[in-house]
């Protein structure tokens, strides 16, 4: 599964803190587990203007290609406590929310189920606009319907 949280630093003007914070998420089961799969998840997700911050995975062969930085660190606990801290608290919440509600996931469904969890999490701060975006999103057609 590839995991991708859109961060952006922000910096404290009284104590001069680095913090992140993260607005837009992307999930997606990968059929082929190997690069080529990782490199349609890039192609389809970055513009190439992008600092991407990834584990040491083998995947990510041709990465360059689709990303102006790149730096990768071995996973440890300070990787996952602040370098891909949102990515970790993603698949957490993937994780309760799939046990939590649903007992029985069956592989071949699972696509549905993460694409349903990261469409609550990206509208989560939509608040009193929910409708209004939803009501824009049908009058624009912008549905897409899994087959």
């Amino acid at each position: 599964m590839a995991v991708i949280a859109e961060s952006v630093p922000l910096e404290e003007p009284e104590n001069r803190k680095m913090s992140k914070s993260v607005r837009y998420f992307k999930m997606k089961v990968l059929e082929n587990h190997k690069a080529e799969g990782v490199d349609e998840v890039l192609k389809e997700s970055l513009d190439g203007k992008n600092i991407v911050f990834s584990d040491k995975s083998t995947s990510y062969v041709n990465i360059s290609e689709y990303v102006e930085v790149h730096m990768s660190e071995i996973s440890n606990q300070h990787t996952t406590n602040h370098t891909l801290k949102w990515v970790h608290i993603a698949i957490a919440n993937l994780k309760r929310n799939l046990l939590g509600v649903y007992h029985k996931i069956k592989g071949e469904y699972l696509h549905r189920y993460i694409n349903e969890f990261c469409y609550k999490l990206n509208r989560r701060y939509f608040g009193e606009k929910l409708f209004d975006r939803l009501v824009i999103a049908a009058a624009n057609g912008k549905w897409q319907q899994s087959r």
